[in-house]
């Protein structure tokens, strides 16, 4: 009879960035912009040739997102109004890169959370919605660095990359192909952000998450059992970044504002709050769980708003803090890591035999879907 294997999740690991910067500095350093940008174009406003541009304030940020901070890698030149985008030191070459130093940084974690050293591993997975470079890959460079023997790729599923990764790892683990997989999510997401635009230079934060998708049989007595996946995608235009190899151009200038990130918000809230929510029940009901009576909701953190909706419709009613926590708050939306943010800061007090969510959904669109339960 052929060998069999369940994927469970041993561990996570969260790196932060030291600085964060508070939705107070942060309009005040776009209002500062607002204000720069309106008296160097005085005359051209005055003749209808360029459209003033308006300020922003603290109530129209938390009503639009619900973010009150988000953490950053570098802070100064974000709050510039002269740069109003990241900036540091290019690296060599031969030294390690910002992408994978995070991403290093929330791995080790994860192994230690594990007691698993770095030879245990098989393979590493960079799930991530923006990569440093195009090759090598960020996730080689990452397994390099922390030791591990096997294979690594990159992969992109804007903000569901973590979630496409853990099915992914989940797979392999399933077909025999490795034993132990390292899901990692280093988002630097402050490159791609404009952050002279008003309707969205509040959104994003920097951050690097970790799982560790293992083999039941070597895992650590208390884990997550996978209990099912579900993953899906929507092709649309309402969340976009155009900037690649074959169409560069300088992120720090304003008049490329499709080269970083842009969307479409209301059509984004009302065509995702539906897929989601619908995808979610759809899978409970397949797995057989009462989706009524998960204990808790880690989603995607991006609007408190679309989360407080398909929390809503999965659980019948409005879900408190405990059964649909948030760190969107402090963190902002980091793209893929968000979910796992959540689920990595909100999980202790969970009881075994508690059933749960993680569920991501962004840019495609893509949403995924991993139900797990607590063990040991």
């Amino acid at each position: 009879m052929p060998q069999t294997y369940h994927p469970v999740i041993s561990s996570t690991g969260l790196f932060t960035p030291k600085q964060s910067i508070s939705n107070a500095e942060l309009v005040a350093s776009y209002n500062a912009y607002v204000e720069l940008h309106n008296r160097q174009h005085t005359a051209d406003i005055a003749s209808g040739k360029v459209e003033a541009l308006q300020p922003s304030s603290v109530e129209f940020i938390e009503k639009a997102s619900g973010i009150k901070a988000r953490h950053v890698i570098v802070k100064d030149p974000v709050l510039d109004p002269e740069i109003m985008a990241p900036r540091w030191p290019e690296r060599g070459n031969d030294e390690l890169s910002m992408m994978a130093e995070i991403g290093v940084a929330a791995a080790r974690q994860a192994l230690e959370a594990a007691g698993r050293a770095p030879g245990d591993v098989d393979a590493v997975l960079c799930a991530a919605s923006n990569m440093e470079r195009a090759y090598p890959a960020m996730a080689i460079e990452i397994q390099q660095a922390l030791g591990i023997d096997g294979f690594a790729f990159d992969m992109n599923v804007a903000c569901s990359s973590a979630t496409f990764g853990i099915q992914t790892a989940a797979d392999y683990v399933r077909s025999g192909n490795a034993r132990s997989v390292l899901v990692v999510s280093p988002e630097i997401t402050s490159g791609h952000l404009n952050w002279r635009d008003r309707d969205s230079h509040f959104i994003f934060g920097d951050v690097a998450t970790a799982v560790l998708v293992e083999d039941v049989s070597i895992a650590p007595a208390r884990h997550w059992d996978i209990l099912g996946t579900k993953l899906k995608t929507v092709f649309s235009n309402n969340i976009r970044n155009n900037f690649g190899f074959l169409n560069r151009a300088d992120p720090g200038k304003a008049n490329n504002p499709d080269k970083l990130f842009i969307q479409e918000g209301r059509k984004v809230f009302k065509e995702v709050v539906p897929m989601v929510a619908s995808m979610i029940l759809a899978e409970a009901d397949r797995l057989d769980i009462d989706a009524a009576g998960l204990r808790r909701l880690w989603l995607h953190q991006a609007n408190a708003g679309m989360n407080r909706l398909i929390a809503q419709r999965v659980l019948g009613h409005e879900a408190d803090d405990d059964e649909s926590p948030t760190v969107l708050d402090t963190y902002g939306n980091t793209s893929s890591a968000g979910s796992i943010i959540a689920f990595h800061l909100h999980n202790d007090d969970l009881k075994a035999g508690d059933v749960g969510l993680i569920c991501s959904f962004g840019a495609g669109y893509s949403a995924g879907t991993v139900f797990v339960q607590k063990v040991g």
